[in-house]
């Protein structure tokens, strides 16, 4: 089928994004048809329109941005079989050239979660790539236990108002880096110490962290080695792989994760978010045009958007 969408024809800047309908793939016998309401911004998007990822995931044109979706089932595939038209879903869907920028999307089955009733679609968009790499992150291949030390830098970025969140609730000692206006903000999400970036130096005041979680990369990835415990800390990268020599010198482990979808792992968040002990918290929000995503990148460029940038498709 044809749908409407936010496509680019090349790699570029901004300017590259333009309004289009593109016919999606088949539907296959364990995937469904999803009518989005909404779709998130991550910095991955604007990484692959600028074409840094183009060896990794070599596209034909025209490619749909985007890797967060909420929506409704409008058609099941023939083995389908835990869900049904009208559910109400979100997703990470399979990495693709046919992204979530779009009016329709199709999802593999597996992938799916179901949306908890109490949140708005656009909040369920907000959390699928940005949640699963926090819980992933965290978890997974950090392996935090309750009692352990934490820091997470940019805890009002995407990610890290998510593992804000989930480390407390698996009971760690949480530490974040933000600036003085988003102190309060963060405290509310279970910070239990916050760092404002601007003014101190985070390795100046933090030590014996347990594991880093790190989304920045550069100097604050090389100055992470230095409030890691020896011998038993972790760093986990999302923006690339740590100084390996670095890591040797401390006996620390130190790994760049790609996130893995996962809808059993998002049926674990929407529980949470059912029961009130995580939240999503939505920014700002745009429309699904060439001009709403165009204005979207350019707030996610800044690298200052708090909470999460959502498109909503109606």
């Amino acid at each position: 089928m044809e749908t409407k969408a936010v496509i680019i024809n090349k790699y570029g800047d901004k300017s590259v994004l333009e309004e289009g309908t593109v016919t999606l793939p088949e539907l296959g016998a364990n995937q469904v048809l999803i009518r989005e309401k909404a779709t998130s911004v991550n910095p991955i998007d604007w990484k692959l329109r600028e074409g840094y990822l183009k060896e990794m995931l070599p596209w034909e044109f025209p490619i749909i941005l985007g890797w967060d979706v909420s929506g409704i089932i409008e058609e099941v595939g023939s083995e389908v079989t835990d869900w049904k038209v009208g559910d109400e879903v979100f997703a990470r869907p399979d990495t693709t050239r046919f992204g979530t920028y779009a009016e329709h999307v199709v999802v593999d089955d597996h992938l799916l979660a179901k949306k908890p009733a109490n949140i708005s679609f656009e909040e369920a968009a907000a959390v699928p790539l940005a949640g699963l790499t926090a819980y992933q992150g965290l978890f997974h291949h950090g392996n935090l236990k309750e009692g352990e030390k934490v820091l997470i830098h940019a805890g009002a970025g995407g990610v890290g108002i998510y593992a804000i969140q989930l480390a407390k609730h698996a009971g760690a000692y949480v530490v974040t880096t933000a600036s003085q206006k988003n102190h309060e903000f963060l405290e509310s999400l279970g910070a239990d110490e916050i760092i404002d970036y601007r003014k101190t130096d985070f390795k100046e005041v933090v030590q014996d962290v347990d594991l880093v979680l790190e989304t920045i990369g550069g100097k604050t990835q090389e100055d992470s080695f230095e409030v890691l415990k020896e011998n038993s800390g972790r760093i986990i990268s999302v923006v690339g792989e740590p100084n390996q020599d670095k890591a040797k010198e401390k006996n620390v482990l130190a790994k760049g994760i790609w996130l893995q979808p996962d809808g059993k792992q998002l049926s674990f968040l929407a529980s949470l978010l059912e029961e009130g002990k995580m939240k999503s918290i939505v920014g700002s929000t745009y429309p699904l045009t060439q001009k709403g995503v165009y204005d979207a990148h350019e707030l996610s460029e800044t690298h200052h958007a708090v909470g999460k940038i959502v498109i909503t498709a109606e």
